[in-house]
């Protein structure tokens, strides 16, 4: 169990779920060390945090041998890092994959070391294109290992079964967490993702594409909501993995439609080839996270979509986004 104003050290804290999740653990009083390459993360993320006494932000390659960290005392190491949307995976594949494998094992040294909770932030993404309606954790997954999104989905693999050595062989306390789709401020308008892309072509007036047919669906839950599912894990007991998402199916197309209708724009909607091993369907059983955790989404699609759909209309330069590479957002 998590002790309250204990030292948290978050890797890949500066990304867009790690940014919310240092400062959720801020607001609640524990010390925080962010940890970040700023390969796919960015130091705007957390520059809101950089007033706080209990912060403090260290930029590293977490794939650098652990004699070379900082120290870096923690009661609990978060694990959060990777690349996480098709076009940097794609774009950085073999620093995926090591990421997902030195970067955990280091992550975990860490953590054994001083004796601390361990979390792994882990995806949806290693259930696949699954043959399993909706994707409970016992379900082993349908991955193509040698497609192009399998840089992403074996990293996450092999961290989940690394993690689980250490608690085996080591006794290292962990819990994996299994977050399906996310979205919400201090996402990248240009990384490809389903709901940044929508959105910065809905203010943008430009036309909003679509992979494939639209018909495959995703199920995505607000960041606010998923940083509560991570910390209620990470301050339980139990290893998992468990998996942390909103039960509510759409399609793509449907979300196209919404993100539309609540940004005002007439823009249309286009289609382009859908992407190699896109899954065809994607909704998370919650059955654990709610009896075990207490923990289920709160927040609707429509005011999710509002938030972020203001946040963009702030924060972003209108211009025409590339098209999606998959129609994904985690």
């Amino acid at each position: 169990m998590v002790s309250e104003g204990e030292h948290v050290v978050v890797i890949g804290g500066a990304g867009f779920l790690g940014s919310h999740v240092c400062e959720r653990l801020l607001r609640y009083g524990y010390r925080v060390t962010c940890v970040d390459s700023l390969i796919t993360g960015s130091a705007d993320n957390v520059s809101q945090l950089r007033h706080d006494r209990g912060f403090r932000f260290v930029e590293l390659d977490v794939t650098r041998p652990l004699s070379e960290w900082p120290e870096l005392p923690g009661g609990s190491v978060l694990h959060l890092a990777s690349p996480a949307s098709p076009k940097d995976y794609r774009r950085l594949p073999v620093e995926t994959l090591r990421v997902g494998a030195i970067g955990t094992e280091n992550a975990l040294e860490l953590a054994s070391r001083h004796g601390a909770r361990f979390l792994l932030a882990s995806t949806s993404e290693v259930y696949g294109d699954p043959a399993e309606h909706p994707q409970s954790e016992s379900y082993w997954g349908n991955v193509n290992p040698v497609g192009p999104r399998s840089v992403y989905d074996e990293a996450k693999r092999y961290a989940e079964a690394l993690t689980l050595a250490y608690h085996r062989e080591r006794g290292t306390d962990v819990a994996v967490a299994r977050i399906f789709n996310t979205y919400g401020p201090r996402m990248r308008s240009g990384d490809g993702r389903l709901v940044p892309n929508f959105v910065t072509q809905a203010l943008s007036g430009a036309a909003l594409t679509v992979a494939g047919t639209g018909t495959q669906t995703r199920s995505l839950c607000y960041v606010d909501d998923t940083v509560s599912g991570l910390l209620a894990l990470w301050r339980s007991d139990l290893t998992g993995p468990v998996n942390i998402g909103n039960p509510h199916e759409l399609s793509v197309r449907h979300l196209a439609e919404e993100i539309r209708a609540l940004t005002g724009t007439d823009s249309p909607i286009t289609f382009i080839p859908g992407a190699v091993d896109d899954p065809r369907r994607r909704c998370p059983d919650i059955t654990l996270a709610r009896t075990a955790l207490g923990w289920e989404p709160e927040i609707d699609l429509r005011e999710g979509l509002r938030r972020t759909i203001a946040w963009f209309a702030r924060h972003t330069v209108p211009a025409v986004s590339a098209a999606p590479l998959a129609n994904d957002s985690r």
